[in-house]
């Protein structure tokens, strides 16, 4: 029975590989899917315009465009309307001042030059007021931008008092008992009394123990000024019309004038 199975299989096996290979197309069993059928050939699309992106150069057909119909040419083609020039607007005055050099007309290079100097301004001031002296195309070595710092300023304070004439009340002890002091005009601390000015919160309370062993017993120790830090412009030589320039930048000068270099 087994041999009989084995046999069958060999049979169909030799049977469907004759079948696929068309050896039964003359008996009226051809394959369905043929490769080398004709009918594969009619379903090509365009096959003239297929070319192998790796072949030899030179192996691409010319292609020729195809000529358009008389009929779809027209005698007088539409000229196309050029399109209006728009004339843009002119700068206003601060737009042009900052786009044009300080030192890009003749006269202002030929101008007699001067010393000119502002001081007082605040870090956030002299980032814009940097900013604003490269907008007007001025060098490193043109402008300088001077940093000074204030250090903290501290008093043995006596006061706030209620009145001037209060206050003159109390001045007239210290005379008698011999004590200097100075008058206090800081907003929130005047009209008061400042017996000793120092440039550290130690150094003034070592003041303040000396007034105390001359019987001074309502004073104590107080910041008049904090510390603080404030830049300085000073410009070396610069002509009129660069230092005009400068001092129309607005915001950038917050409100101050230059003076003549010391």
């Amino acid at each position: 029975m087994l041999r009989w199975t084995i046999a069958v299989l060999l049979a169909a096996n030799s049977l469907y590989f004759a079948w696929t290979q068309g050896h039964l197309a003359a008996i009226g069993f051809p394959p369905t899917s043929e490769p080398r059928e004709p009918q594969r050939l009619t379903q090509q699309i365009a096959p003239e315009n297929v070319r192998l992106l790796n072949g030899p150069r030179g192996a691409e057909p010319p292609t020729a465009p195809a000529p358009a119909p008389e009929s779809a040419v027209p005698a007088h083609p539409p000229v196309a309307a050029a399109p209006a020039a728009v004339e843009a607007p002119p700068p206003t005055a601060p737009a042009a001042l900052a786009a044009t050099p300080a030192a890009a007309t003749p006269a202002a290079a030929n101008e007699p030059r001067a010393c000119w100097q502002a001081s007082g301004f605040s870090p956030e001031q002299a980032e814009l007021l940097r900013a604003e002296l490269r907008l007007l195309g001025l060098g490193g070595g043109d402008w300088q931008l001077t940093e000074t710092r204030s250090p903290g300023r501290w008093i043995v304070y006596m006061g706030r008092y209620d009145s001037a004439e209060q206050a003159s009340r109390k001045k007239a002890e210290l005379r008698a008992m011999g004590v200097e002091f100075r008058d206090v005009n800081t907003n929130g601390l005047a009209p008061g009394i400042a017996l000793g000015t120092f440039s550290s919160e130690e150094a003034a309370s070592e003041g303040l123990q000396l007034a105390e062993r001359r019987n001074v017993r309502t004073a104590r120790v107080v910041q008049e000024r904090a510390e603080s830090l404030s830049y300085s412009l000073r410009l070396p030589a610069i002509g009129e019309t660069v230092r005009a320039r400068i001092e129309a930048l607005g915001p950038a000068m917050a409100g101050r004038s230059l003076q003549r270099c010391n």
